[in-house]
């Protein structure tokens, strides 16, 4: 069922929140805000204060934890990954407290959801960090992607499909934005794989490069299957060429440095450029023929992402598949600037 991305509900965020203090002008004070994405395969933290138009980021923090790894496998966390994530929360409560952040919300998404002591890894982070994690649903999930997005949309109208590969799952919504500005979400369809899930399915430490492009076409094929199925839900009401595709997540904005040739990432460069659908898919393919310490010797990619980026490309390249188009908005940002809109908005700020 349609609905407005800015009106839909936000569970976890209290109704009545406190008011802010105000100063001489009456205008709410500008206080720092906190929004915390614990994901399959990241945890990352943005803090910042509301400024007009937005906000400014004050402090960030984002590491590979892999909360996700061997999930597929056990149905659990191990102890191992919730150790790991433990770390990296401790170190995001500090930040927090640090910046004296006025109000906060920190969600969990695929690996908290699917695992059988999700509840049970949640307890224990309230107990070691105090951070209380929110596991929303993946359309949940989707709505806040998109809310992150918005301003790289097309203003003048038409439909849009965002899309965002995570560690465990990838989520692909259909916008339709109205001229001026509002987006409603049509509909939107989560695929059972991300980086994380996909690489555990499908090696690719193969010596050969015919065996490597094997498991690529493997890969591309699984996601293929869930996409097709997938599709019945996100039919645009238009030309499926005059769609304008936004990607959003690690793997697209890795893909985008790698064409542009970048020698080290740089966000100003890569959030809200377009790049050639063709070109996109030439770089995973590319990617995909490589030995790990090849991928892990180039920019903007490193040892941690060598085996992920693969699976990321087939991932990608099954969507570009399913869905061509002739460019591809690149976002570098998603889930935790939605919360932040979010949460300023609650508070009266106009972003």
């Amino acid at each position: 069922m349609p609905f407005d991305v800015t009106q839909a509900p936000d569970p976890g965020v209290s109704d009545s929140p406190p008011p802010l203090p105000r100063g001489e002008t009456g205008h709410p004070q500008r206080r720092a805000y906190a929004a915390l994405d614990l994901g399959t395969n990241n945890c990352r933290l943005l803090i910042a204060r509301p400024a007009r138009g937005g906000f400014y980021v004050v402090d960030a923090f984002s590491r590979i934890v892999r909360l996700g790894e061997g999930l597929l496998e056990t149905g659990r966390l191990s102890d191992a990954a919730q150790d790991r994530a433990v770390a990296a929360l401790k170190a995001c409560a500090d930040k927090v407290r640090r910046r004296s952040v006025w109000v906060s919300r920190n969600v969990a998404t695929e690996a908290c959801r699917r695992a059988s002591n999700g509840e049970a890894f949640v307890d224990r982070v309230f107990a070691e960090t105090g951070i209380a994690l929110d596991v929303i649903s993946p359309e949940e999930e989707a709505r806040l992607a998109v809310l992150g997005c918005q301003t790289l949309l097309d203003r003048r109208g038409g439909h849009a499909l965002v899309f965002d590969i995570g560690g465990g799952s990838t989520e692909i919504i259909l916008v339709e934005i109205e001229p001026g500005g509002r987006e409603r979400i049509l509909s939107w369809a989560s695929v059972p794989w991300g980086v994380v899930s996909l690489t555990e399915t499908e090696p690719t430490h193969f010596d050969s490069i015919d065996d490597r492009a094997a498991a690529y076409d493997r890969m591309r094929a699984r996601v293929t299957e869930h996409l097709v199925a997938a599709r019945e839900h996100l039919q645009p009401p238009c030309r499926t060429e005059e769609l304008q595709l936004l990607g959003t997540s690690g793997t697209i904005t890795t893909l985008a440095s790698l064409h542009m040739g970048l020698a080290h990432y740089d966000r100003r460069k890569v959030d809200g450029c377009s790049v050639p659908s063709a070109a996109l898919r030439d770089v995973g393919v590319s990617l995909s023929r490589m030995a790990h310490g090849e991928r892990a010797a180039l920019a903007c990619i490193g040892d941690e992402r060598a085996d992920l980026i693969v699976a990321g490309c087939a991932i990608l390249d099954a969507i570009l598949d399913m869905f061509p188009s002739a460019d591809v908005c690149v976002a570098d940002r998603g889930i935790r600037e939605g919360i932040l809109r979010t949460l300023m908005r609650r508070d009266g700020h106009r972003l």
